[in-house]
C-alpha cells in the first residue's frame, strides 16, 4: 500500500525501556505506529540497521524564534541578560523575522530527532504557519507580560494570549494545541492573572508559565504575598494536571508536594540553568514524590543550541551533583524526561513506539566510534548520543527526515535566509 511504510533492520524501544530486535509498520494517512515485531515488512521501507528506533523526543520549553539571538548575548546573569540585550533586541523583530527564526529551529529539531516542541513567543500565527509546513507538531502560546504596562496595554497583551489560544487549537490538522502564558508569576500582575486564568479554564485551555527560575523570582512573592510563589499560583487556581511550568529551579519541599498533589508538570532546562548560574532543580526529589517531569531546551539564545539529548546527558549528570549522588537522575529517568513525560506535560499524544500508538519516532544510528560498543542503548541515549546521530525523523507518520536529508524544509535556504535576518536585526538593534 502506498501509505504504509516499515522501518526495517535495527533494534526498537519499547514502552518497557527494554530494547528488541523489530521492524515498526507505520501508517502514513493514520499517523499510527499499525505493528512492531521481527517479520514486519512493507514495499517501502526506512533503513534502520544499526540504528535505535526510538520515541521521537519533545521539547517542552523553548522560544524557537530565539535561534536569530544564538550567541548574541553570553555570560550574563538573567535579569541583566533580559533587560539590557534580549528585550531591547526582541522589540525589534518583525512577524519575518519569527518566521525565519522559527523555521531555522525547526530544521534543528527534525534534525536532532525532535518531533513536538512547547513554544512560548509571539507572533505564533508565524510559528504555527512555519510548524505546519515542517510537519511537526507542537503546544503554542503567546507569552504576554503585564509590568512595565499601563492597564489598557497589559489587558491587550493578555486578550491576545487568550485569542490565540483559542484560535490556533487544533491546527495543522490537529498536530498543533495551544496554552495560555502568564510569561511568570513575577511579570504578570495579580490582578491579570485574577481576570485571565478563570477564562482560560471556562475555555478548557491549559496554562504554560516560567516559576521560580531564580531567586530573584522568589523573594518578592514571599514578601508581597507571604507564601511561596506555588502556593500563590495555586490560591489563583494555576496549578491542574494540565499546567505545565518550566524550571521550578528554588522550590521547597512544600511547593514539590503541592505539584505531585495537583498533577501540574515541571519542564527542567538544564543547559540555560547553568548558562544563566540560575541554580540546580531538585529533580530528584520530584521524581521520588511523583511529579512529572518533562524537559526543554530553553531558546537557543540560552543554551545556545537545540539538541534534547544535550539535554538529557545535561539533566542526568547535573540530577547527580544536586545531591551528590550518583544514582540520581538515572539513565532511563533522563530518556523518559525526554519522550513521555515532555508528552504528558505539554498535552502531545505521543512518547511511545507501540501498536496502535502514534508514528512519531526517531531513528539513532549506533555506528559511530563514540557509540561503540553498545553494552546499554538507553545508557548511550543519555551519556553519549548526539543529535547528528538520529539519522530518520518521522512525525504523525509522515518521514520529515531521511538519512539526514531534511524533507519538508528547505535547509540551505533556510540557514541563509536565517542568517540575513540575524545580521539585519542586530543592525536595528544596535
Amino acid at each position: 500500500m502506498d501509505d504504509v511504510f516499515a522501518i526495517e533492520g535495527g533494534h526498537v524501544l519499547t514502552p518497557e525501556f527494554d530494547v528488541i530486535e523489530a521492524n515498526v509498520l507505520v501508517d502514513r494517512e493514520a499517523g499510527e505506529v499499525i505493528e512492531v515485531g521481527p517479520d514486519v515488512t512493507a514495499e517501502e521501507t526506512l533503513d534502520a540497521t544499526d540504528s535505535l528506533v526510538m520515541p521521537g523526543l519533545v521539547n517542552a520549553h523553548t522560544h524557537v524564534a530565539m535561534t536569530l539571538l544564538r550567541g548574541y548575548a553570553d555570560d550574563k546573569p538573567l535579569d541583566a541578560w533580559l533587560q539590557e540585550d534580549i528585550w531591547p533586541v526582541e522589540a525589534e523583530l518583525t512577524p519575518e523575522d519569527i518566521r525565519v527564526g522559527t523555521e531555522l529551529g525547526l530544521v534543528e529539531f527534525i534534525k536532532n530527532g525532535i518531533t513536538g516542541f512547547a513554544d512560548s513567543y509571539f507572533e505564533v500565527g508565524e510559528i504555527a504557519a512555519a510548524t505546519e509546513q515542517s510537519g511537526l507538531r507542537a503546544n503554542l502560546c503567546h507569552a504576554f507580560i503585564s509590568v512595565g504596562k499601563d492597564n489598557e496595554g497589559a489587558r491587550a497583551d493578555a486578550q491576545e494570549g487568550l485569542d490565540i489560544a483559542r484560535e490556533f487549537d487544533g491546527a495543522a490538522d490537529g498536530r498543533i494545541t495551544t496554552a495560555l502564558m502568564p510569561h511568570s508569576l513575577t511579570t504578570v500582575e495579580t490582578e491579570y492573572l485574577e481576570e485571565f486564568i478563570p477564562q482560560a479554564r471556562e475555555a478548557g485551555v491549559p496554562l504554560h508559565f516560567h516559576a521560580n527560575e531564580t531567586q530573584n523570582e522568589v523573594d518578592p512573592l514571599v514578601d508581597d504575598h507571604g507564601v511561596r510563589p506555588l502556593e500563590y499560583a495555586d490560591d489563583l487556581g494555576m496549578l491542574t494536571d494540565q499546567d505545565f511550568l518550566a524550571h521550578c529551579v528554588h522550590v521547597d519541599e512544600t511547593e514539590i508536594e503541592l505539584l505531585a498533589e495537583t498533577g501540574a508538570s515541571v519542564i527542567h532546562c538544564p543547559a540555560s540553568n547553568m548558562k544563566l548560574a540560575s541554580g540546580i532543580a531538585p529533580i530528584q526529589e520530584m521524581l521520588d514524590t511523583g511529579v512529572n517531569v518533562g524537559l526543554g531546551t530553553d531558546g537557543a539564545a540560552s543554551n545556545n543550541d537545540l539538541d534534547l539529548f544535550d539535554e538529557i546527558r545535561d539533566a542526568a549528570m547535573i540530577g547527580k551533583l544536586a545531591r551528590g549522588d550518583a544514582r540520581d537522575v538515572a539513565a532511563e529517568s533522563a530518556v523518559r524526561m525526554a519522550t513521555e513525560g515532555s508528552a504528558e506535560a505539554i498535552g502531545l499524544p505521543v512518547g511511545q513506539i507501540e501498536a496502535g500508538g502514534t508514528a512519531d519516532i526517531a531513528v539513532v544510528d549506533f555506528d559511530a566510534p563514540h557509540l561503540t560498543p553498545v553494552h546499554d542503548f538507553v545508557s548511550h541515549l543519555a551519556y553519549a548520543v548526539r543529535g547528528s546521530d538520529v539519522r530518520h525523523t518521522v512525525c504523525d507518520g509522515e518521514i520529515l527526515m531521511a538519512d539526514g536529508e531534511v524533507q519538508t524544509l528547505d535547509e540551505a535556504a533556510v540557514k541563509q535566509r536565517a542568517s540575513e535576518a540575524a545580521e539585519a536585526l542586530v543592525d536595528r538593534a544596535e
